[in-house]
C-alpha cells in the first residue's frame, strides 16, 4: 500500500489547486468582507411563528405600536400578534389579557396612561405584579450620530419592580394625615441582585453598582444593600460598588461614562433610569422590558411622557425608535437574533443618518416616515 500511495500523492501535489468553495453566507456590508457568525444552534420547531399579546395602550401607544407591526411584517419576522385594547383608566387589566400573556408568555405594550392623584391603580403595577414581572430592564447607551452632551454612555438600569414604595399600601390614618408604607422584602432584594449579577456574567459586563438610601433607611435600604453583597460575593470576576441615590443623580449628570449596570430598589430604578434615558438622547431611543420567570413584557424603557402629548398624537410624529429597539429585545428573547440584529442594525442606520428624525430628537419627521427610513434600511 505505502509503493502504491507515493505516485498518487505525486498526481495529486502536482494537480491545478481545486476552485475555492463558495462562502456559505455573504459578506455584512461595510464589514470588509467578515462572514456572518451563527448565532445560536435552532432546535427543531425554533422557526415556528410565536403568539405575542399587543397591548397598543393610550396616547401614541397605537401609533409606535403600529410601527412595529408594519416592521415586523416586512421583516416577515416569526411572530404574529393577538392584539387586545386596554386604557389606563380602567379598573383593572381584562383577565383574558392576563390569560393571553400567561398563554403566550411575551407582551409588547404601548405607554397606558396612570391617573395622577385620584383614580384608578396604575394597570402597569398591575400587570408586574399579576405576573411576577420583578426585574424591570433599561437600556441607555449613545447612538452614533445623535449628538449629547456626555459620550461613552452604555448604562443598563435593573429595577426591582413589585414593591418598595410601589407596594401601593397607603391609607389615611386621620384626615390631613396619609400613611404610605414602603415594603422591602429579603427575597425580593435577593433575586433582584441575582438577575442583575447574572446579566451582567451573561453580557460581558464589567461592574455592578447598588444605588440606595440605606444612610437613612437604615432598615429597609439597609436589607437591600446587605442582599446586594451576598450576592456580589458569589461573583468575584464583576467588580461591585454602592451609592447613595443623591449622590448617583449628581454623578450620572456629572460623569456618567463611571456606570455600567445599576441595580436598585423600585422607587430609585425609576428615577435613575429617566435621569440615565435623557443623557443619552431622550426616552424616546430607550428600549426596555420586564420580566419575571415565565413571562415577558416590552415597552419603551424610561416612562416619561411614554403617552406623549395631545400635539405629538394629532401630527403623528410620536418617536417608533424606543419600542422599535424594545421589539428587536423581545426577538432576541424569543431566539431570533438575526431578526433582532437586522431591525436594530437598521434603526441605528436612520439615526446615523439624520435624515429623518422626530421632534424630540430635533427633527419634524412624522412616525411613519421614520417606520419608512427603518423598513428601508433593512438588510
Amino acid at each position: 500500500m505505502a509503493r502504491r500511495s507515493a505516485p498518487l500523492l505525486r498526481r495529486v501535489l502536482s494537480s491545478p489547486a481545486p476552485a475555492p468553495a463558495p462562502a456559505a453566507s455573504s459578506p455584512l456590508p461595510g464589514h470588509g468582507g467578515a462572514r456572518r457568525t451563527v448565532t445560536y444552534m435552532p432546535r427543531p420547531g425554533d422557526g415556528n411563528p410565536r403568539a405575542v399579546t399587543l397591548i397598543p395602550g393610550d396616547g401614541i401607544g397605537p401609533l409606535v405600536t403600529g410601527a412595529v407591526q408594519q416592521v415586523m411584517e416586512v421583516m416577515h419576522a416569526p411572530v404574529y400578534f393577538e392584539t387586545y385594547e386596554v386604557r389606563g383608566d380602567m379598573p383593572t387589566v381584562p383577565p383574558a389579557v392576563i390569560e393571553s400573556i400567561r398563554r403566550n408568555k411575551v407582551c409588547l405594550k404601548g405607554g397606558l396612561a396612570t391617573p395622577v392623584g385620584g383614580g384608578v391603580s396604575s394597570l402597569n403595577m398591575q400587570l408586574r405584579k399579576e405576573l411576577d414581572l420583578y426585574a424591570s430592564l433599561v437600556n441607555c447607551s449613545n447612538f452614533p450620530g445623535l449628538p449629547t452632551r456626555h459620550q461613552d454612555v452604555d448604562i443598563v438600569v435593573i429595577r426591582e419592580n413589585t414593591e418598595g414604595e410601589y407596594s401601593g399600601l397607603e391609607h389615611e390614618v386621620v384626615p390631613g394625615v396619609v400613611e404610605s408604607l414602603k415594603v422591602i422584602t429579603k427575597f425580593c432584594s435577593e433575586r433582584i441582585a441575582k438577575y442583575a449579577f447574572e446579566y451582567a456574567y451573561l453580557n460581558n459586563r464589567k461592574k455592578v453598582t447598588a444605588v440606595h438610601k440605606a444612610n437613612i433607611m437604615k432598615l429597609a435600604d439597609g436589607l437591600f444593600l446587605e442582599s446586594c453583597r451576598e450576592v456580589a460575593s458569589k461573583y468575584p470576576g464583576i467588580q461591585y460598588n454602592e451609592i447613595i441615590v443623591d449622590n448617583c443623580c449628581m454623578q450620572l449628570v456629572a460623569k456618567p461614562e463611571q456606570f455600567d449596570v445599576m441595580v436598585t430598589p423600585n422607587l430609585y430604578g425609576n428615577l435613575v433610569a429617566n435621569t440615565a434615558a435623557g443623557i443619552a438622547g431622550g426616552t424616546g431611543v430607550m428600549p426596555g422590558g420586564n420580566v419575571g420567570q415565565d413571562h415577558a413584557v416590552f415597552e419603551q424603557g424610561a416612562s416619561a411622557g411614554n403617552v406623549g402629548n395631545e400635539n405629538i398624537l394629532e401630527q403623528k410624529k410620536a418617536n417608533p425608535v424606543a419600542l422599535l429597539l424594545s421589539s428587536a429585545m423581545m426577538l432576541r428573547h424569543l431566539q431570533f437574533p438575526s431578526f433582532a440584529d437586522r431591525l436594530e442594525t437598521a434603526v441605528k442606520r436612520v439615526i446615523a443618518e439624520g435624515k429623518y428624525r422626530t421632534k424630540d430628537l430635533g427633527g419634524t419627521s412624522t412616525t411613519q416616515e421614520v417606520t419608512d427610513a427603518v423598513i428601508a434600511n433593512l438588510d
